[in-house]
């Protein structure tokens, strides 16, 4: 691969910002918390002491400030993969590549990753309100197979790949799991379990209006093949952090229990307690 990276290929604005994040170098820390509602960031920078940048182009929207004295961004992604496509590889290139010059820099930058979202569990034992922290994640959207160096495996992918019955979504699959060194972080939540990230909120998720989900047992099969929820960011945010060398973990409130019915009495409540909760753990 050249150094030299076309103009095609790291496409910037006109302030020299990267194209769809909107951001300079300087804008970002090294600790960025990820959520996919645009609406939840100003819920999270509240809490910082300070805010010192606040930028935004189309569904991404970026708070960067301080909170207890560390610098700390948090970013909205919007919904699925392919936007966590764009997110990853522009916060590497705002660390890791010289935009001025378009060149790759000599020393690399490791960001930290926290995405923070909600999700619905399959697993009718897991109690909604409760934080679930990503150890393992199965990705059925495909992305990680046009990229030509990506090769995970592990003793979940294995046993997964063995089970998994669907033949046409099979080919799909690929694997991640979390940034064991800053996993503590987070050990004191009351669920560690294996997500699997879903291209779409219908059929993907099991659910039928007008067209019929590939099987009604969908979500009790992933939960029988080791499945404990699902969202649809995760595994692009595991498994491109794995490619680019950062560092990620995500947690979950768990609002849904798509096996028992039910949803939680108070969404905004549970999302409040999962913004103190994660801001507790990440900076001391």
């Amino acid at each position: 691969m050249l150094n030299k990276l076309a103009a095609s290929e790291l496409v910037l604005n006109e302030d020299g910002s990267v194209y769809h994040l909107n951001l300079l170098p300087e804008d970002i820390a090294d600790k960025i918390i990820l959520v996919g509602d645009p609406d939840r960031v100003p819920k999270v920078s509240k809490y910082f002491d300070k805010v010192e940048i606040q930028k935004n182009k189309r569904e991404f929207y970026t708070h960067t400030g301080t909170l207890r004295g560390e610098r700390i961004s948090v970013m909205s992604t919007g919904i699925g993969t392919e936007n966590i496509d764009i997110v990853m590889n522009e916060l590497d290139a705002l660390v890791n590549i010289d935009l001025k010059n378009k060149e790759f820099k000599t020393e690399h930058t490791s960001l930290q990753l926290f995405r923070m979202g909600t999700c619905g569990s399959v697993n009718p034992d897991v109690q909604v309100d409760n934080m679930l922290v990503t150890q393992n994640v199965v990705g059925l959207d495909g992305l990680m197979h046009f990229y030509q160096d990506y090769n995970f495996e592990n003793e979940f992918s294995k046993s997964f790949l063995e089970r998994f019955p669907y033949e046409r979504i099979k080919p799909m699959l690929y694997f991640a799991d979390w940034a064991e060194d800053i996993a503590d972080l987070y050990k004191d939540a009351k669920y560690h379990g294996n997500t699997a990230t879903f291209p779409g909120f219908y059929a993907p998720q099991g659910r039928q209006l007008r067209l019929k989900a590939v099987d009604d047992k969908f979500l009790e099969t992933l939960n029988d093949l080791g499945v404990t929820n699902f969202e649809m960011e995760t595994s692009a945010i595991y498994a491109l952090s794995k490619l680019l060398g950062h560092k990620a973990i995500t947690v979950n409130n768990v609002i849904a229990n798509r096996r028992r019915g039910e949803f939680s009495a108070d969404h905004h409540a549970s999302e409040k307690n999962l913004i103190e909760w994660v801001l507790d753990r990440i900076i001391k």
